[in-house]
C-alpha cells in the first residue's frame, strides 16, 4: 500500500508531466482558442488537485487555509455546474450510460452539500480540516471514475468533444465572472 508521501510524490510527477502538456496546449491555444471538453475538464481536475495538495501542506496558517478553501469551493462549484448543465446531458446522449451519469450526479450532490458546510465555517473551527480532506477524497474518487470510465467511453461514442468544449469554456467563463472572489 502506498504511503501518503509516495502518493503525493506520484501526483506531483503526474502534474509536472501534465503541466508540460498544458503549457504546450496553452501556447497552441493562443492560435486555437478552443479545447475539447475532456481537455478542459481534465485541466480543472489538475487545478483542484493542486489546490488540495497545497491545503494539505498548510498547517498553521488559518488565513491561507481559509482563502484556499474558498478557491477550492469556487472551482468545484463552477466545474460541477458546467458538467451538470452541459457535459452530462451530452455524455448521456452519446453513451446511453445512464448508470454512470446518474452516479456522477449523486456524487455532485454530496460534494455540493459538503461545500455548503465548508463555506459556513471558519478555518480554525473544529472539523474544518476534516471536511476539506473528506471533500478531497470524494473529489479525487469522482475524478478517477470520470477519467478512467466516462472519458474513454466518450472517446469511442463519437461525442463532438470540440463543440462541447466550446460550450463548457463559454459557460465556465460566465460563471466565474458571476462568482465572488
Amino acid at each position: 500500500m502506498a504511503t501518503k508521501a509516495s502518493t503525493k510524490a506520484d501526483r506531483k510527477t503526474h502534474r509536472a508531466a501534465q503541466d508540460q502538456r498544458t503549457k504546450k496546449e496553452t501556447a497552441s491555444a493562443a492560435a486555437t482558442p478552443s479545447r475539447d471538453a475532456l481537455e478542459l475538464l481534465e485541466e480543472d481536475h489538475r487545478k483542484v488537485e493542486e489546490m488540495f495538495d497545497e491545503f494539505d501542506e498548510l498547517e498553521d496558517d488559518d488565513k491561507r487555509r481559509g482563502q484556499l478553501a474558498k478557491q477550492i469551493c469556487r472551482e468545484l462549484t463552477v466545474h460541477s455546474q458546467i458538467e451538470e448543465e452541459i457535459f452530462y446531458p451530452r455524455a448521456r446522449e452519446a453513451t446511453k450510460d445512464d448508470e454512470l451519469i446518474d452516479e456522477a450526479l449523486v456524487e455532485h450532490e454530496s460534494v455540493e452539500h459538503l461545500i455548503e458546510e465548508i463555506e459556513d465555517m471558519e478555518p480554525g473551527e473544529d472539523l474544518f480540516g476534516a471536511r476539506i480532506r473528506v471533500l478531497e477524497e470524494m473529489v479525487k474518487r469522482h475524478i478517477q471514475e470520470e477519467e478512467e470510465e466516462l472519458f474513454p467511453e466518450l472517446a469511442s461514442a463519437g461525442m463532438d468533444v470540440e463543440a462541447v468544449g466550446q460550450e463548457l469554456a463559454k459557460r465556465k467563463q460566465e460563471l466565474m465572472a458571476e462568482m465572488p472572489e
